[in-house]
């Protein structure tokens, strides 16, 4: 991460730089800036309790640090004198909302990854000439975001450092799957009519089997039972992009997912009088694995996995869609495209 101390304007095929703002979910409360003391607070705070360290937002926008700095290019972040001295200069906006309050900066912005979980929470946000286009993860968001910023929406996801997370086909396996359980809402209701008639199937099966609940694990943990696994099924009702099934992915272990359909957040109804269709692996192919629509279906499709999985290379999938370099380039394309 870089600080400032050009004289000269910025140029972006010249300096290879890229500013961008960013603020996690705390917010200032009793003085200016008080947000980064209880911000440090909390990490301490996970780190001493196991639990999750790093928000959802922090991830990806970690992952874009990460992905631009791989490219070669210089990220400055939350440097309002660079800013302002580069008025055309272009900048990316990401985090919770609260980054944009009070937002005076005339340069051209991309806004993402983050901000807001449905349009219509800031539904005139995009009249706004100086934000040019507004990023989400994947084509069922945008399909959601297009009905209300139309053409400024466009499509980037989060990265997958695939030397962080490397190959483990060979590594030696004792479980035949990993359970990756990310069920938010009605947990009673799915644990009865889902999560239970499946470890039952596989059990059934002589099929082993570790459940890992979220935001329950540490990284290290993840990383050692995906070396262990075998496939991993993943729970989850919907995801904007899916970090974790990725990550298993990316050590080449394939995933049978169960795939709903629908946008099962209990606030849709806010916002949307109908069904919303969502999914629950939203960056996927017949090469990553198999997906169920419930447990009716589930029989069938670990029938097909089990059949077909010296066959999968999610591994493959990854490198070509959603490594570092692939997200990091994405995102200079939507960059340049706000500048003037």
């Amino acid at each position: 991460m870089g600080r400032g101390g050009h004289r000269r304007p910025l140029d972006l095929d010249r300096d290879r730089t890229v500013l961008l703002f960013f603020e996690d979910v705390e917010q200032d409360t009793f003085f200016p800036n008080d947000r980064r003391a209880r911000r440090a607070l909390r990490k301490v705070y996970h780190s001493l309790t196991g639990g999750q360290r790093v928000t959802g937002f922090g991830v990806a926008f970690g992952l874009l640090e990460r992905a631009l700095e791989r490219l070669g290019y210089r990220v400055v972040v939350n440097d309002d004198r660079l800013a302002r001295d580069n008025p055309a200069y272009p900048v990316g906006i990401a985090g919770y909302p609260h980054v944009l309050r009070g937002w005076t900066f005339p340069n051209p912005a991309v806004l993402g990854p983050g901000l807001f979980d449905h349009p219509k929470l800031a539904p005139r946000l995009m009249e706004d000439p100086r934000f040019r286009l507004y990023l989400v993860p994947s084509a069922w968001m945008k399909a959601l975001f297009d009905r209300t910023y139309g053409a400024r929406c466009a499509v980037w996801c989060a990265g997958v450092d695939l030397e962080q997370w490397p190959d483990y086909a060979s590594a030696p396996k004792d479980i035949d799957f990993l359970v990756y359980d990310k069920i938010h809402w009605d947990r009673a209701g799915r644990e009865a009519s889902l999560v239970r008639p499946l470890l039952s199937r596989l059990e059934e099966r002589a099929l082993t089997a570790t459940v890992l609940r979220y935001g329950r694990y540490r990284h290290e943990e993840y990383r050692g039972l995906l070396r262990r696994s075998r496939g991993m099924i993943f729970l989850s009702e919907h995801e904007t992009q899916g970090i974790a099934y990725q990550e298993a992915m990316a050590c080449n272990v394939p995933v049978l997912a169960w795939v709903n359909g629908y946008w099962l957040d209990p606030q849709r109804s806010r916002f949307e009088a109908g069904p919303v269709p969502a999914t629950s692996v939203p960056y996927f192919s017949d090469q990553c694995g198999e997906t169920f629509a419930g447990p009716d279906d589930f029989g069938a499709a670990l029938g097909r996995f089990l059949a077909r999985r010296g066959w999968y290379e999610p591994r493959r999938y990854v490198a070509e869609n959603l490594s570092l370099e692939v997200s990091g380039r994405r995102y200079l394309e939507h960059y340049r495209s706000a500048s003037p």
